[in-house]
């Protein structure tokens, strides 16, 4: 009996403790639930972007642009661009776990609540373009894992806190374009950034430190007579010479042969390029950091040179990207267009360049090393120790990848277009987030023209067709490339590959999948690797999106703000259910699709595949 009762009343502990643990699990995403409802009772949303923030839901885990981690707390709020106005809460201070918080160019206005420096885990603060005023708050400076802060363009007064220097963990800082007044700090983290960070305010420059001044050389003590100093000093002046007249006959010989090999001049700079806030090293640091370019550094090959692993003096690992020797026109302009680019387009899924060395004879870009490579090389060149990139690993990559691409082309002026989206072009960092890389082949483009260009580059399988056929490129372009990315994703199969032709296949992968819909052959599709461990709906839903970016027809696909939408669940079953039934009509009147299309070979058969682009 009294058995019984010990088991019974053990039973009834653990129950306690559950219900207990599920308590507060509830209370925790009530809490979580009741600050996100505050901020959108607060505002005004005439695109109902916010509608399915449901407040009788146990948690908001399940709305449209909130993401949550494995424990239910929110660690994201990505609303940005959504054409919202009214006012921030404070509440927003009782997401404990938030990480990223995405405000960015809607209308909001008021002033930005000092208890947003109670998100202690917060990694990106992105409130700019929209209406802000008052001052920036002190409290931002208990942030310290920040590492993106932007509130520029807005119209914030006062001082800059001095408390944010010592977020050391910042990265990323812009405060230009706004009214704030007084001294810019220049300790701490902000001796990093340069006034790019705090144009176009009523703040005071800061002083130029004066050069440190030159100590001259004590007179040499005067010992001994006269003779002895002429005798000493005669022995000197020939010994002197003797040891110099090797190096004046190198100095006449280098005059008189061209030089092949590299070197450094340091104060020389090119007008051409922007620096922002790169930091500017020396070629000595970067031979240094690459054992003087050594082979077994070399990450990887490209059409304008080679990627070296390289460590730099403060330990940090580095990626040191070193265009061809030759001063081609190409080599150049990748190299401007690289540095101008992608120190504007600064976004946590682009590839941030550390900084850049440029002598008379060397082009050399430097960027973070990221120690996961490429989805390319997870999906088909891991080592077996490795373990293949999760279903759900997958999923964060393809919406990663969407949103740095949406960047590019609706947050920066003029938009860039990548014209090389492809799996080895996606990097992944050490939390397997992608980040988008390669931006030597960006373009420019102006809102109102699509840019005809006379040489087509890109990668075979990721070519979209107009800008094959007609060498005009787009934003579209990018989708198209972006589409096939995805296909690469859940098959683990190359965009282009000959060794299909062994079974008869199609040699491009976008035609290889289509045929094996056509024949409701799903689960061929999928990369083995996964073992089954995936969702066939979800599966299902990532095809929709890629064939959606595939189409032919430019103007039929997506935007890529349109398709982070979809990615996030938000639309995707009206645009699949609207192109189905044009599809219907389109097979009903047209001629059917012919596979292994020759424009495709025609086109790039000239090329070697690694000369195509210039991957990492």
């Amino acid at each position: 009996m009294e058995r019984a009762v010990t088991v019974i009343s053990g039973s009834t502990l653990v129950c306690s403790v559950f219900v207990f643990q599920l308590i507060l699990l509830r209370v925790a995403a009530n809490t979580e639930g009741d600050a996100l409802n505050a901020l959108k009772s607060n505002f005004d949303d005439p695109n109902n972007i916010l509608q399915s923030w449901d407040p009788t839901l146990v948690t908001p885990c399940t709305w449209f642009h909130v993401t949550c981690n494995s424990e239910n707390s929110v660690t994201r709020v990505d609303l940005g661009n959504a054409n919202l106005s009214g006012k921030l809460v404070s509440q927003l201070g009782q997401l404990p776990n938030l990480q990223y918080l995405e405000l960015y160019s809607n209308n909001i206005s008021g002033r930005i609540p000092e208890e947003l420096g109670n998100l202690t885990n917060l990694v990106s603060l992105d409130l700019y373009l929209n209406g802000l005023t008052g001052t920036i708050s002190p409290t931002l400076g208990k942030l310290s894992k920040l590492r993106f802060l932007r509130l520029n363009n807005n119209s914030l007064t006062g001082t800059i806190p001095m408390s944010l220097t010592a977020v050391m963990s910042l990265q990323v800082l812009d405060l230009s374009n706004n009214k704030l007044t007084g001294d810019i700090p220049v300790n701490g983290s902000f001796s990093l950034f340069t006034p790019i960070s705090f144009k176009n305010n009523q703040l005071n420059t800061p002083p130029v430190s004066p050069p440190p001044p030159i100590v001259p050389n004590p007179p040499a003590p005067s010992t001994g007579n006269s003779a002895t100093g002429a005798i000493a000093g005669g022995v000197a002046a020939g010994a002197a010479l003797l040891f110099a007249a090797p190096a004046i006959a190198l100095a006449y010989w280098r005059l008189r042969k061209p030089q092949d090999h590299f070197f450094d001049v340091p104060a020389e700079e090119d007008p051409e390029v922007h620096l922002g806030q790169l930091k500017r090293f020396s070629l000595r640091e970067l031979q240094v950091a690459t054992d003087a370019f050594s082979n077994k550094n070399i990450l990887g090959r490209g059409g304008f040179g080679k990627v070296y692993k390289g460590r730099l003096a403060d330990g940090s690992l580095v990626a040191v990207k070193r265009l061809k020797e030759e001063r081609t026109q190409g080599g150049e302009l990748q190299f401007q267009t690289e540095v101008e680019m992608i120190s504007m387009a600064v976004h946590r899924n682009l590839l941030r360049l550390r900084g850049f060395c440029m002598t008379p004879t060397e082009r050399l870009l430097v960027y973070p090393y990221m120690a996961n490579g490429s989805v390319a090389s997870c999906l088909r060149d891991r080592p077996e120790s490795q373990a293949p990139l999760a279903w759900p690993a997958r999923q964060q990559i393809a919406l990663g990848a969407a949103r740095g691409l949406a960047y590019l082309h609706d947050h920066c002026d003029p938009k860039i277009i990548h014209r090389d989206v492809k799996a080895a072009n996606i990097l992944l960092d050490e939390e397997f987030e992608a980040v988008v890389g390669d931006f030597g082949l960006a373009k420019l483009m102006d809102y109102k023209d699509t840019h005809v260009t006379t040489a087509v580059r890109g990668t075979i399988g990721h070519i979209a067709p107009e800008y094959l056929s007609t060498g005009k490129s787009s934003e579209k372009t990018d989708v198209f490339g972006y589409g096939v990315m995805l296909l690469e994703l859940i098959t683990g199969q190359r965009a282009f590959d000959l060794a299909r032709l062994a079974n008869d296949d199609d040699v491009m992968l976008l035609d290889w999948v289509k045929g094996l819909l056509k024949d409701k052959k799903l689960e061929m599709l999928v990369d083995a690797d996964l073992q089954g461990n995936y969702i066939d709906e979800e599966v299902e839903q990532l095809i929709q999106v890629a064939l959606l970016c595939t189409q032919s027809s430019a103007m039929e696909r997506p935007k890529m703000s349109d398709v982070v939408r979809m990615l996030e669940g938000d639309g995707l079953a009206e645009k699949w259910e609207e192109w189905q039934k044009e599809e219907v009509f389109r097979q009903e009147f047209t001629y059917p699709h012919h596979t292994n299309a020759n424009w495709i070979m025609d086109s790039t058969s000239n090329v070697p595949p690694d000369e195509l682009s210039g991957p990492r």
